[in-house]
């Protein structure tokens, strides 16, 4: 249905006068009566009927119109859809208790009217390919892991770095130390079942175990966080990493520790994953909430994998 026909018969009917709706729209009287016609003949209906005093709606007219400004209000809306800052920002943050989703509400806190919508993608390969397709804005992810390169439409930038901390549980032999350096955990036993092979932390604590000679486990099943804390709370021997913005709650008679660790402090090298030719405003405030809430660390007292994209 031609949607020009529709606005200036939804347009006619309101001014009851040919002329005053090409006022309107900024047309001439011949265009809406052709427009009109057109119309007409497309519902196989007589819309109008001309009287001395302008056009009057005919019963069919009078049927039309409620549906006709339907059109109207479905086609705002479709083109509000993809103009720019007129869709929520889609944004992958991994998971919902995990760094990259903390930042993500800290920015939705700095700017409360901005219109977001969180998703979790299994992994970088399903996050790329969506960006590239369009189906999401961004995602936080680690790049670029050995053997990965992202397609040339796809920009990736340092987003923010997190700090890896250490959970062990009471009967653990570090649990009453304030802070651990890698140098102290040789010899004990991190186990992270949740770690898939081939996703960017795996490659990420497979560097960090090979730099510092540590023993990461992640043999197995993986049954989530939960089962994780509970086992840590009955051994004496097993502990696990965390980032630092990692969401963890357990029974307090767990008696579970999170323990920093330094000089020098591992950091997850978070990336905003981008398509370049993505021009939604959002992207842009997201970026400088980024760079803005960025702390100051000294590179020598941080570790990184090589592979990690360098600062801005």
């Amino acid at each position: 249905m031609d949607l020009d026909a529709v606005r200036t018969f939804v347009a006619a009917a309101r001014a009851g006068r040919f002329q005053d709706a090409a006022v309107e729209l900024s047309v001439t009287q011949q265009a809406v009566s052709k427009r009109v016609a057109g119309l007409e003949k497309a519902l196989g209906v007589r819309l109008f009927t001309r009287t001395p005093r302008g056009a009057r709606l005919t019963l069919d007219g009078q049927a039309f119109l409620p549906h006709a400004r339907d059109l109207l209000r479905a086609e705002a809306r479709a083109l509000a859809s993809v103009r720019p800052g007129g869709r929520a920002l889609r944004v992958d943050v991994i998971g919902r208790r995990l760094g990259p989703a903390g930042v993500l509400h800290d920015f939705h806190r700095a700017h409360p009217d901005a219109e977001l919508d969180v998703v979790t993608l299994p992994d970088a390969d399903a996050a790329v390919e969506a960006i590239a397709s369009g189906a999401i804005d961004a995602s936080f992810r680690a790049v670029t892991m050995p053997g990965r390169r992202l397609p040339d439409e796809v920009r990736a930038v340092r987003a923010f770095d997190e700090p890896v901390e250490l959970v062990v549980g009471p009967a653990h032999p570090l649990a009453a130390a304030h802070a651990v350096t890698p140098a102290q955990l040789a010899g004990h036993r991190i186990w992270m079942p949740g770690l898939a092979p081939g996703t960017e932390s795996t490659a990420y604590y497979a560097d960090l175990a090979a730099a510092f000679g540590l023993t990461v486990e992640i043999t197995g099943p993986g049954f989530g966080t939960q089962p994780l804390l509970d086992t840590l709370a009955g051994s004496g021997s097993l502990a696990t990493f965390v980032g630092e913005r990692t969401r963890l709650v357990w029974p307090a008679e767990h008696g579970l520790r999170r323990l920093p660790v330094r000089d020098p402090v591992p950091v997850y090298p978070h990336s905003l994953l981008r398509h370049r030719d993505n021009s939604h405003p959002l992207l842009a405030a997201l970026d400088a909430h980024l760079r803005s809430t960025r702390p100051g660390r000294d590179d020598a007292a941080t570790w990184t994998p090589g592979w990690a994209l360098a600062p801005d």
